[in-house]
């Protein structure tokens, strides 16, 4: 058994679906599940003040090893007490092990046994992330939640080249297990790989359960694959992890996805959508998605989503959104931000709250028939 700070309780399991309810316990606070993470890639949500991201109710945020890495180097944070400290943010913190962000790079790094070798997409300067590194820099940023470093399988891919990732994959947890031990402060969270062949799904599960993580995650989704195999994926997999540890599902996604990934058992989701299509004019309401630059909300005077009641939606008028982005205002990106966060983690709390109920099926019927209406 995994002795640590760190604790997941499963309060309840829906009885028409895989959909549940839950708590994970850490030195920093307490996460409600199912939960959605903003990310604050280089230690900040673009846009928003710690105070904000608790205002609109965000229990924990995600940060990224690979970027604070580079800049401004894991030796700093830890010089500046941490990475909590560092950007004022008490609350918990997973960081993502870099993983996905080397496999982005390309013909810019390498894959070995030892790890990743990669120029740097700022300088250029040469580097080896491998999973001993990775922890290093996650225990120097002091996050509460740790991700085993691993390799992002890129689809679609030769099988063969699927079951060797995989396989050095879990080489590489059981190298991050080594240096978290059972019992850390940090929690230590095992990463599935497999691309998207169940049988390689199901042994890395395996794999990983065989050496003992406090929770799990799904990796390798949401890299180009139709979202019908995304779900198939998660339909397959979320049941090969334990039920008894919090179950995350990386990089996704879309409200729908997070819909569909709770009714699958999934706890814990995190995706750069809600802030990136922010600061591009994309905005989500319980409508479907808005395009605030469109000429059509010039002269509008409806607050952006009349089922809102976040501050955005109180205070300002669709016209003055779009004037804010078409005049390029700082503003602009501020606002959208604030409003997409909030609208996720509305989502969740509506999610979480169905889930007490026994009604999350007709949660999930209502969240798309809502959908199927014009704002």
């Amino acid at each position: 058994m995994i002795l640590s700070l760190f604790n997941f309780a499963l309060l309840q399991q829906d009885t028409d679906s895989e959909a549940r309810l839950g708590h994970i316990y850490t030195e920093r606070g307490a996460i409600d599940t199912p939960t959605f993470m903003p990310v604050g890639t280089l230690g900040t949500v673009k846009g928003l003040l710690p105070e904000a991201l608790k205002e609109i109710g965000a229990q924990i945020i995600l940060a990224n090893t690979y970027h604070l890495y580079l800049r401004p180097g894991h030796q700093l944070v830890k010089q500046m007490g941490g990475l909590h400290d560092f950007m004022h943010w008490d609350r918990p913190i997973l960081t993502d092990s870099g993983g996905f962000q080397v496999f982005s790079l390309g013909a810019l790094r390498k894959i070995t046994e030892q790890g990743a070798s990669f120029q740097s997409h700022l300088d250029g300067s040469k580097h080896l992330l491998t999973p001993e590194l990775s922890m290093e820099i996650q225990l120097a940023l002091g996050s509460d939640i740790v991700m085993v470093f691993d390799e992002c399988i890129p689809h679609p891919a030769e099988p063969e080249y699927i079951a060797d990732s995989t396989n050095r994959s879990a080489r590489w947890a059981k190298r991050c297990r080594d240096v978290i031990p059972a019992g850390s402060k940090a929690a230590l969270f095992g990463i599935v790989q497999g691309g998207m062949e169940l049988d390689l799904r199901k042994q890395s599960a395996e794999q990983l359960q065989e050496i003992g993580f406090e929770g799990y995650a799904l990796g390798g989704l949401s890299v180009g694959e139709e979202t019908s195999l995304m779900y198939d994926m998660m339909e397959y997999g979320l049941p090969l992890l334990p039920r008894t540890s919090p179950r995350y599902v990386m990089g996704v996604g879309t409200p729908e996805n997070l819909v569909e990934g709770v009714a699958r058992g999934c706890d814990m989701f995190d995706c750069v959508m809600p802030t990136r299509n922010a600061r591009n004019g994309m905005l989500f309401t319980n409508f479907g998605k808005l395009n605030i630059k469109q000429a059509r909300f010039r002269d509008d005077q409806q607050p952006l989503d009349p089922d809102c009641d976040c501050y955005v939606c109180t205070h300002y008028s669709r016209a003055y959104l779009r004037h804010l982005y078409t005049s390029k205002e700082i503003l602009a990106s501020v606002l959208n931000t604030h409003h997409n966060l909030y609208y996720y983690q509305q989502l969740m709390a509506g999610i979480r709250q169905s889930i007490e109920q026994g009604t999350f099926l007709t949660f999930r019927k209502e969240f798309y028939k809502k959908r199927e209406s014009t704002s």
